[in-house]
């Protein structure tokens, strides 16, 4: 099997058995939202032959002390031979807004092989194996963004 895919065959499978994610958002010298803060919950997974869906729940707070506030996202995995297509639930099940295809790079991870166009604001991916689970790292750029997102899931044990 050619590299590129041992690295898409590994997060797929690491994507099955994922259950809790935290993640960091941090603005850039350049964001004007000044969103920063930390957050946590579960990930519940479907899985389908050729599709994995996170349903993810917990809470996100801002720096400084601010009260916690629940989120909840759907997140559709799509497997697709030499790369994972990432799509996000906002308007339904029927109706997933595409975000980016993850291809294999050279260092063993996977990364948007083109940014995602949203308005005037780009957004891309990285997608980094860990031991225990994966992360996956969001760049969000535009006039008024100069984001980072950094997801780290963990799988079960």
């Amino acid at each position: 099997m050619p590299p590129e895919n041992a690295a898409i065959i590994e997060t797929w499978q690491r994507l099955a058995d994922t259950r809790a994610l935290s993640f960091t958002a941090t603005p850039g010298p350049d964001s004007t939202t000044g969103w920063a803060g930390r957050g946590h919950g579960t990930v519940a997974v479907q899985r389908n032959h050729d599709s994995i869906r996170f349903l993810e729940h917990g809470s996100f707070a801002l720096d400084g002390g601010s009260t916690p506030v629940a989120f909840h996202n759907v997140y559709h995995w799509r497997y697709m031979g030499d790369r994972l297509s990432l799509s996000h639930e906002r308007f339904g099940s029927d109706a997933p807004a595409w975000l980016f295809d993850l291809v294999a790079n050279d260092a063993g991870g996977l990364i948007s092989d083109a940014a995602h166009r949203c308005g005037a604001d780009d957004y891309r991916g990285r997608l980094v194996l860990a031991e225990q689970g994966f992360s996956l790292h969001w760049s969000i750029c535009g006039p008024r963004k100069d984001e980072s997102l950094i997801y780290h899931y963990h799988c079960a044990d």
